[in-house]
């Protein structure tokens, strides 16, 4: 049974205040990233930005529904961690992008999706609920001290109160009172002038080398997680949220691929699309393709007017408020258990794959791996979780 019930006369592309208040519910997660990214491999922000936008408004457009794109996580931890330099980033894009357009066009992919049970597709999902909600509550809610937890207080308190109301929408109200805050507390009017001009993606070549070092370095340690988060559990959420489109994994890893095909040569960073984005997107409002199109246009508008002093721009926002989207999306994600809680051997198995995934080095390949075996042990009574 649906999670969610859709009406089918749902449009495929809309622009209103829920479409705009959905379209910053994945910001917490993706804006970090790249400003890491950026600041740890020294490539040009123009193109990482621009060809960001892009992407969004690509997989908007495409599947007119809130279809997100996100920074490729496994492979922004190893450049950020390393200072991986550019033309391998670029290389390990190609090489991640064939991988997947590989894996769509074979069926591969159709035959790991039949494989994999549902409440291990669960448990990675509350694998990622467990990161997101960590990183918002250790990382971002603390950053600005005593008034950042003033700040975090109001817009959780707003939140609560406005979730779901489609004449107020809660992600619009919370971003209004980060902006106010960003204003009048961080604002220097000097640096954000020094950043306006516009700044086009420049041509990039990757070299056998570049893609054959990519590969090892990169897209081998991020294929396990593509194929748990951005594939199987995205599939199971457009199932979840929008029950009446029939969306299969090779499609989805088919656009995946294609991506990853394009965006290296324009100085782009490898990017997927992700379970918790489309539902971050979801619950703040985002029911069309309109809210990925509209998040789209910011990166663009950043890319092309503001990308060489971008570090320095998205400062002046603060982190408080982005850790209280966060947490309203990795809620929303452990919320996803309820359609297995019926089965309390099911339950706990995800509940298993989560703390593997969220908590391991390689979490996602071990969750995914552990959870399959264990689920078809059990169905055969070698093992047993209870009943």
């Amino acid at each position: 049974m649906p999670l969610t019930a859709t009406p089918p006369s749902r449009p495929r592309i809309r622009f209103d205040r829920n479409e705009l208040a959905g379209a910053f519910g994945d910001l917490g997660t993706d804006l970090p990233l790249l400003i890491g990214i950026i600041a740890a491999s020294g490539v040009d922000s123009a193109g990482v930005l621009i060809m960001f936008g892009l992407m969004q408004l690509f997989s908007g457009l495409w599947y007119g529904m809130p279809m997100p794109v996100q920074p490729l996580k496994a492979f922004a931890a190893l450049v950020i961690a390393q200072k991986i330099p550019g033309r391998v980033i670029f290389g390990g894009g190609l090489a991640i992008g064939v991988s997947m357009l590989a894996l769509s066009v074979s069926g591969l992919i159709d035959a790991l999706a039949r494989l994999v049970p549902k409440p291990v597709i669960r448990g990675i999902q509350f694998g990622l609920a467990l990161q997101l909600a960590t990183l918002a509550l250790k990382e971002y809610v603390p950053a600005d001290g005593l008034p950042g937890y003033a700040l975090a207080a109001a817009g959780f308190l707003v939140t609560v109160v406005l979730l779901g109301n489609r004449r107020w929408p809660a992600a619009l109200i919370v971003l209004t009172l980060g902006v106010i805050y960003g204003l009048l507390f961080k604002l220097d009017v000097a640096t954000a002038h020094r950043a306006i001009g516009l700044h086009l993606p420049g041509w990039q070549v990757p070299t056998w080398d570049n893609v054959k070092y990519g590969a090892i370095l990169l897209a081998l340690p991020q294929i396990p997680l593509s194929l748990g988060n951005s594939v199987l559990a995205t599939r199971q959420v457009v199932e979840d949220y929008f029950p009446e489109r029939r969306l299969s994994v090779r499609q989805i890893s088919f656009t995946y691929g294609l991506m990853n095909l394009v965006n290296p040569f324009f100085g782009g960073f490898p990017v997927c699309h992700g379970s918790g984005g489309m539902v971050g997107h979801y619950t703040f409002g985002g029911r069309t393709g309109g809210s990925v199109v509209l998040y789209g246009l910011l990166f663009l508008v950043l890319g092309l007017g503001f990308s060489q002093g971008f570090q320095q721009i998205v400062h002046i926002f603060p982190l408080p408020i982005l850790g209280v989207l966060l947490l309203f999306e990795a809620l929303t994600l452990a919320t996803l258990l309820r359609d297995i809680s019926g089965s309390r051997s099911d339950l706990l198995l995800a509940l298993l794959v989560g703390l593997l995934c969220s908590g391991l080095p390689y979490g996602y390949l071990v969750g995914l791996v552990v959870g399959t075996a264990l689920y078809y042990a059990m169905q055969r009574g070698w093992v047993g979780l209870g009943k």
